[in-house]
């Protein structure tokens, strides 16, 4: 593919009328790129000239740039909405090196000093936000999988007034959302289909931080809509990378960890909305941990899936017949084991549509997940102490002695762990390591 000097954010544009946003983008001024957003129908009160739902916009339209700049990652970044400060600058330098950590691994990219947004030293000043009233209301951004689904219930549970958001309309979510019964916001997206022809002709591609630009896709809906805080779902099992590569830990979840999320926290506190609360209320636990709690909500085993590869597989035309779960990923493997440390084996295979510890080619899959090989997958699994822990569990259970996975784990991972109660403790316990607010943090630790 050509090489361009420089990526340009040329502009960003909201209609008030269609509820359409334009991302507007180009390499060098040649090849242009625009990304469309359509917006649920805001309120009666919503000002689409208020500074923080502006701020919210800009953030969006910086954030969603990385899909494109990483066609091939020119020297020079150009901003033409405004200038930046030089902590907003830093900021995004973090949030696309960080998030675009596995793709530099996978290209073979030496990452160090590529990433330079500009600053000014004397940016404007940020538009002063007017304090608002409370309104209560918190906006959960709903993914598919489990966590969210706890997250909404934990909230719905010590009666909070929740609202789902969730990106695109598909069967699979459909379903999730009639078990939940809870407002929902649609937001459609529509990535620029030249990136689809400049990807086939040979551009650079790979894993971007899609959570950072769903949180502040979340932001601008909360800004149009008057809540009070977006409460994202992830957990402190994002925290921990994949791999060390040229002195930096790739973590494929690194927009999702503890550390994006206080950067994250304080932009939006500095440059778009001081009032607007944004956490993760599910960030002590570990993925077992959460676990635990969804197998006590039956209603959603029919409807849930963390499987990322049938989202690529189904279509949106695809029906409730068609499998949840491909049953072949890192993803099935270890929401599989989390899950059958709680939840009875018949049960579980009904869920998944087969018996994934029966499967004699998962078990390559499954020692990584252990940690006994190469290193953690590029997935949102958990780390390998709460895989071995979810396996503690199940040993206890006795309903898979003899499955060829679990037969894996006794001959070659339970005789390295020299003290299992701890392990499972560990991965049970709560950390106090966390963002939430205190009027939402008993929700946590009642738990």
């Amino acid at each position: 593919m050509k090489q361009y000097a420089s990526f340009i954010f040329d502009s960003c544009n909201f209609s008030a009328q269609t509820g359409k946003v334009f991302l507007n983008y180009s390499l060098g001024g040649e090849v242009r790129f625009t990304e469309t957003l359509t917006l649920p129908k805001p309120p009666p009160s919503f000002d689409p000239s208020s500074p923080s739902f502006l701020a919210a916009l800009r953030a969006l339209h910086l954030g969603g740039g990385v899909s494109y700049y990483k066609t091939c990652l020119p020297k020079t970044i150009e901003i033409r909405t405004g200038e930046l400060a030089r902590e907003e600058a830093e900021f995004w330098n973090a949030i696309y090196e960080n998030g675009l950590g596995e793709f530099f691994f996978r290209n073979d990219i030496d990452f160090n000093g590529v990433i330079q947004f500009p600053f000014s030293p004397s940016p404007p000043p940020i538009p002063s936000v007017s304090a608002k009233a409370k309104s209560g209301r918190v906006l959960v951004p709903l993914g598919g999988g489990k966590d969210s689904i706890v997250t909404a219930e934990l909230l719905r549970g010590a009666g909070h007034d929740v609202t789902l958001l969730r990106m695109g309309a598909h069967p699979m979510i459909d379903a999730e959302v009639k078990a939940l019964g809870l407002p929902v916001l649609t937001v459609e997206r529509h990535l620029s289909p030249l990136l689809f022809r400049l990807n086939a002709d040979g551009a650079l591609n790979g894993h971007v931080p899609i959570t950072a630009y769903l949180s502040f896709l979340a932001v601008v809906i909360a800004e149009m809509f008057g809540f009070d805080s977006v409460v994202m779902s992830n957990e402190r099992s994002a925290n921990e990378g994949n791999i060390e590569y040229r002195g930096k830990q790739i973590n494929h979840q690194w927009s999702k960890s503890l550390e994006a999320e206080r950067m994250l926290r304080e932009y939006i506190g500095r440059s778009i909305d001081p009032d607007l609360q944004y956490f993760s209320l599910l960030r002590p636990l570990s993925e077992l941990a959460i676990a635990k709690i969804f197998a006590g909500y039956p209603q959603y085993f029919g409807c849930v899936t963390s499987c990322n590869t049938n989202w690529k597989i189904l279509s949106k035309s695809s029906t409730d017949a068609k499998p949840r779960w491909c049953g072949q990923c890192p993803k099935c493997a270890f929401v599989f084991a989390c899950l059958a440390a709680f939840l009875p084996k018949k049960t579980l295979v009904e869920m998944f549509g087969a018996d994934l510890f029966s499967s004699e080619a998962l078990l390559p899959l499954f020692r990584e997940l252990l940690g006994a090989e190469n290193f953690k997958p590029f997935e949102c699994v958990g780390t390998p102490d709460e895989t071995k822990a979810a396996f503690l569990l199940i040993r206890e259970r006795k309903e898979f002695d003899s499955a060829p996975v679990m037969k894996m784990f006794v001959d070659e991972i339970l005789p390295s762990i020299k003290n299992p109660k701890k392990l499972i403790d560990d991965a049970m316990t709560p950390s106090a390591d966390h963002c939430i607010p205190e009027q939402f943090q008993s929700l946590i630790t009642v738990h």
